[in-house]
Formats: C-alpha cells, structure tokens, sequence
C-alpha cells in the first residue's frame, strides 16, 4: 500500500509518501510546500490546496495520514493551523482518499517512544526506519513520521480483525 502522509501549515506543508508491504517500509518520496506568505487567506488556501492536490496526482497514493491540529498559546495561530489543515484535507477529499488523523503526542510516541519528542529525534528515527530516505525539511520527516505511525496502526488493526 502507498501511503501519503501530512504535517499541515500555512508555512511550510510537509508531505512523506512511504510503501508498506506487511511490515515492510520503504520510503518513496517527499517534500515541503510553502504557499505564499502573503497576500489574501483564500489565495494562500488555494495556493496549498493546488500544491496538494499535485502531490497526489504524481504519487497516487492509496490512503492518506495526516496530524491533527495541536493548540498553541496564540489562537490566531491554532486558526491559521485549522484553515490550513482544511485546505489539505480538501483536496485529499477532492482525491477520494480517506485520510486517518494523529494526534502529534501519538506520532512522536509510536516512532520515538516518547510523545515530547523533538523534531530532531523523529527526523533521526525517520531516516533509521526508511533507509535512503531524504526527508530535507523537518516537516517532511514530520510528514513521514505521520506515515509510518499509520503504517503501523492499519497492520495492526488488520491483525487484530484476522485474529
């Protein structure tokens, strides 16, 4: 199965396409999309839907991971992560892929053990996991991880349902 993977933002969207193949993971592709950082919030919105939507139509992906919204101490940042967020979930929608949500603490926790880890910890684990893996950004590795934390979970559940 080919999983996409996304760590949302108006900043920079990392996105991680991996192969799983029972508990097998290769990694096959990613990067980080940087809609404009100015200009009006429905032309940026638009801007990472299109971005999205692109990664898709190039990687086919047959199933999709992406992390929830965290809450920061600035609302207007916990907003902009929201609209963001929708943005891809739209268009992987729009693509008819169904789209499994983690919780970041989850992600963090199912790679490195721990659910405070830094990004550098689950980059490290990234590119352990996925040898020739060549996230570049962090939000890639984030995306990645996000990946993998659904690889894992969906070959569990399918043991669990065979069981």
């Amino acid at each position: 199965m080919i999983i996409l993977g996304l760590d949302p933002s108006l900043a920079a969207t990392g996105w991680g396409v991996i192969r799983s193949s029972g508990s097998q993971l290769s990694y096959v592709a990613s990067g980080t999309i940087k809609p404009p950082a100015r200009g009006e919030m429905p032309a940026r919105l638009s801007a990472l839907f299109a971005a999205v939507s692109n990664v898709i139509a190039a990687q086919r992906p047959q199933a999709a991971a992406c992390e929830e919204v965290f809450s920061n101490k600035n609302p207007q940042s916990t907003l902009k992560l929201g609209q963001a967020r929708g943005a891809v979930l739209a268009a992987v929608g729009a693509a008819g892929l169904a789209c499994a949500e983690y919780a970041p603490r989850l992600v963090k926790k199912a790679l490195v053990g721990g659910g405070a880890a830094e990004k550098r910890q689950v980059h490290a684990m990234v590119e352990r996991l996925l040898p020739g893996a060549a996230p570049g950004t962090l939000d890639a590795s984030d995306a990645l991880a996000v990946a993998i934390c659904h690889a894992n979970i969906a070959a569990s559940q399918r043991l669990v349902m065979h069981a």
